[in-house]
């Protein structure tokens, strides 16, 4: 089956995807085992690692070969001029990003237990990055051809989409939550993409399929799909579900595995040599489970060659 929605072609924007969303400077902790109340461990490994939804996804789309720009809120401090020198070193335009005076830049404290890779996200977000709808620039937030969201701020979020969209631009978002103002995101939406408990969360449905054929039905979303680590990921799109195994891989740290497979699938749906549903999500799996094989949210984020030297060895 072919993507079901139309991309512009190349050459028709000046960059080919655009992101609105979060950054993050990754605190990141390995310890033999996850921590017992009350005690005490000496660590395995400790990096300050960039990461963030949204940042970690454009910086995948770059290392794939896309052009990428970042929309969103540093700070003005330390980690802030970290974090974006950490983006524009992987060639991502942050023209369109806001400083905001006397914030400190989101941060967390990600425990990464050495025996699985399994992690623990510990954050903070000073209330100066908060982006309100009025806040979004217009012309940023469509000057690719595609736009992936976060919904940590649903109105700025579903603002950038409604832009999107005006513009004739497919939109993609990462959702994880249950918010306030969700619905509304999620109908400017053209790619849903959950995270596991996200769809049981917001429609009553414990079983996924089913979840999944909820989301579809009351957003119209041309394409709905939820993450499931290791298992790969469950889609839904004109009416048929497209179940996508995913990938045998020695897993380092899972940190930012769920933000590289938003960025692998807007890739796929921008290269030319990916056509079909089918193709799209196993791209976008075997992104994100390259990315696992290294510490911190991008450590292990490939290029095009490693993409397609794990395609071809299934």
């Amino acid at each position: 089956m072919r993507i079901p929605f139309a991309v512009p072609p190349p050459g028709t924007s000046r960059f080919d995807v655009a992101g609105l969303g979060l950054n993050s400077i990754d605190l990141v902790s390995v310890v033999a085992g996850h921590p017992a109340p009350n005690s005490k461990q000496r660590l395995e490994h400790f990096a300050r690692c960039p990461g963030g939804q949204i940042a970690t996804a454009m910086v995948a789309c770059a290392r794939l070969g896309l052009t990428a720009h970042y929309v969103g809120s540093f700070g003005d401090d330390d980690l802030g001029i970290e974090s974006r020198a950490s983006l524009t070193a992987e060639g991502v335009c942050t023209d369109g990003a806001r400083v905001a005076a006397g914030a400190t830049n989101q941060f967390a404290v990600v425990l990464v237990d050495a025996r699985t890779g399994d992690r623990t996200v510990l954050w903070d977000r000073h209330p100066g990055l908060t982006m309100s709808a009025d806040d979004v620039p217009r012309a940023a937030v469509t000057s690719g051809r595609m736009l992936v969201v976060d919904c940590h701020e649903t109105a700025a979020a579903t603002r950038a989409a409604r832009y999107a969209r005006e513009a004739g631009i497919p939109t993609v978002v990462d959702v994880e939550r249950v918010r306030p103002g969700i619905h509304d995101l999620l109908r400017q939406i053209d790619a849903i993409i959950a995270a596991e408990r996200f769809p049981a969360e917001l429609t009553g449905h414990a079983e996924t399929g089913r979840a999944l054929e909820a989301m579809a039905a009351e957003f119209r979303a041309p394409l709905v799909c939820v993450t499931l680590g290791r298992e790969g990921s469950l889609a839904r799109v004109g009416g048929r579900e497209f179940r996508t195994p995913g990938f045998a891989v020695e897993c380092v740290d899972s940190t930012g595995a769920g933000d590289a497979f938003r960025g692998g699938f807007a890739a796929a749906c921008l290269l030319p040599a990916i056509r079909s549903v089918e193709e799209t999500l196993l791209y976008a799996n075997a992104v994100a489970a390259l990315n696992c094989q290294a510490l911190g949210a991008r450590g292990g984020l490939p290029d095009a060659e490693q993409v397609q030297r794990l395609l071809g060895a299934r």
